[in-house]
């Protein structure tokens, strides 16, 4: 099994875009691509190749499950893993839609930033045993 390496995250919050790229960059040693948009998202992720993505479900202009089908023709989303960030109490799409578009996991904010590096690899672990 290779190792989790590159993550596309879209996160719209400077504060929250930088804390989560340091937190993934120093302490999980992964390459990181930040998009502050869904659209800079869909234009660069292609090239960026992502083994996961970690996405704000709330974006302006375009949702994170909007983003989503909208990457589904580019990228195969059963293989790269989705994370959602949320900050709603409620699902953002049905769960049959989400498992569609690759959705693993749903992480409420606020998050623990020194945790997320371990819960990315650890989710990525347990996808491919």
């Amino acid at each position: 099994m290779r190792p989790l390496q590159r993550i596309l995250h879209v996160e719209d919050v400077p504060s929250i875009q930088v804390v989560t790229r340091i937190a993934l960059e120093k302490l999980g040693g992964f390459q990181v691509l930040s998009c502050s948009s869904a659209q800079a998202a869909l234009e660069q992720a292609p090239g960026f190749k992502p083994d996961l993505i970690l996405l704000d479900v709330m974006l302006p202009q375009m949702g994170g499950i909007e983003l989503l089908r909208r990457l589904a023709p580019q990228l195969d989303l059963q293989q790269t893993l989705v994370v959602l960030l949320t900050g709603q109490p409620d699902d953002p799409a049905s769960p049959e839609e989400l498992r569609r578009l690759g959705v693993r996991k749903l992480l409420h904010k606020p998050f623990d930033p020194l945790q997320l590096a371990t819960q990315l690899n650890d989710l990525w672990i347990t996808e491919h045993e």
